[in-house]
């Protein structure tokens, strides 16, 4: 996957005359992370740039959905029928996703891990291939849910053996937040933090707004490939899930990492959606996280953005048709002409 495959492209827009931030990348969470700092001494923003990346590699590690981590060895005792103790911090996890996972239907949730196996995408050099279709069938008849944990303290089990926890599109939010805390408890309060497309802002750039861009689905459709551009204010997450992020092409159609746990297959009505998150606690998490039963939820997007609260939305459908909510459009700036960009109240 290329590095430039991020749902949201950075507008790197200096002002004359000011200093530029201090920046620092890595690659994380099986994405490219960009850290940037404003408005401090440059070794006071090196010092905060390491402690976050440092963070970040910690929670790649501890949770990985299928290399040896604190995650795959939980799955290990879920699928042998076993209670295992697990971290504070891995139950205090679990328990947020069930939460936000029966908000959204099920639609999206961290115990769907077999699905994204069975389809090839644990693996960070995945080939294109259809999984075995009576393995299939009995996944989706086992219906693997977050809501078949028990977590008891902080020892977690489950009656449902096709549990298996993947905390991709979940734990990049997780990442967002923690940066953000980090960074304000060292007085820093001009940043932005982009993993994956996923960005956060703090502040500004020299008391001008952080300016980020939306792609385009179908890049190679549009020119520079971005669709729209926005201004973030302080606290503000945006998060994008595509069909272009992790997928493969077979016989003319593309299969996509977002899987569908009503039928077991990659969702097909939507290329991408994003959703502009206002400034709280758990911006971050909610930007990476609500993206995704949206995006699954295909023509029902709207009445399912209703129920999880989210008014600021953008969408663009399997026929790349444009939906925009009313409460989104007028943070957007379109970067193509002609496009078909239709209301949605």
């Amino acid at each position: 996957m290329k590095l430039w495959c991020a749902g949201l492209l950075f507008l790197l827009l200096a002002a004359c005359g000011k200093p530029m931030p201090v920046a620092q990348e890595a690659f994380v969470f099986g994405t490219r992370v960009e850290v940037q700092v404003a408005g401090v001494r440059e070794a006071e923003a090196h010092a905060a740039l390491g402690e976050v990346l440092r963070e970040f590699d910690r929670l790649h590690r501890a949770y990985h959905a299928w290399q040896p981590s604190e995650l795959t060895a939980l799955n290990a005792a879920l699928a042998a029928g076993k209670p295992h103790p697990v971290s504070a911090e891995l139950a205090g996890f679990l328990r947020n996703a069930q939460d936000l996972s029966r908000r959204g239907d099920q639609l999206f949730d961290p115990a769907l891990g077999r699905f994204v196996a069975l389809w090839g995408f644990h693996t960070d050099e995945f080939k294109p291939g259809l999984p075995d279709g009576d393995a299939l069938k009995a996944l989706v008849a086992a219906r693997p849910s977050s809501a078949d944990l028990v977590i008891m303290d902080n020892t977690v089990s489950s009656t449902n053996p096709a549990v298996a926890l993947d905390f991709g599109g979940y734990l990049k939010g997780v990442a967002l937040d923690r940066a953000a805390d980090l960074l304000k408890a060292r007085g820093i309060r001009n940043a932005l933090i982009n993993i994956g497309g996923n960005v956060l802002a703090l502040g500004s750039k020299g008391g001008i707004p952080w300016r980020v861009g939306i792609r385009h689905p179908r890049v190679e459709l549009a020119g520079e490939g971005v669709l729209a551009t926005l201004e973030l204010r302080d606290g503000e997450a945006i998060g994008t899930s595509g069909d272009y992020q992790r997928y493969f092409e077979l016989a003319g159609r593309r299969y996509s990492h977002l899987i569908d746990p009503r039928n077991g297959e990659p969702a097909q009505g939507t290329q991408s959606l994003t959703v502009l998150i206002p400034p709280a606690d758990d911006a971050g998490l909610r930007s990476d996280v609500l993206t995704k039963p949206l995006f699954i939820a295909g023509d029902r997007w709207r009445e399912l953005s209703r129920r999880l609260e989210v008014t600021q939305v953008l969408r663009v459908d399997a026929q790349g048709r444009i939906f925009v909510t009313a409460a989104m459009q007028g943070r957007l700036r379109f970067e193509q002409d002609g496009l078909n960009v239709k209301l949605v109240q």
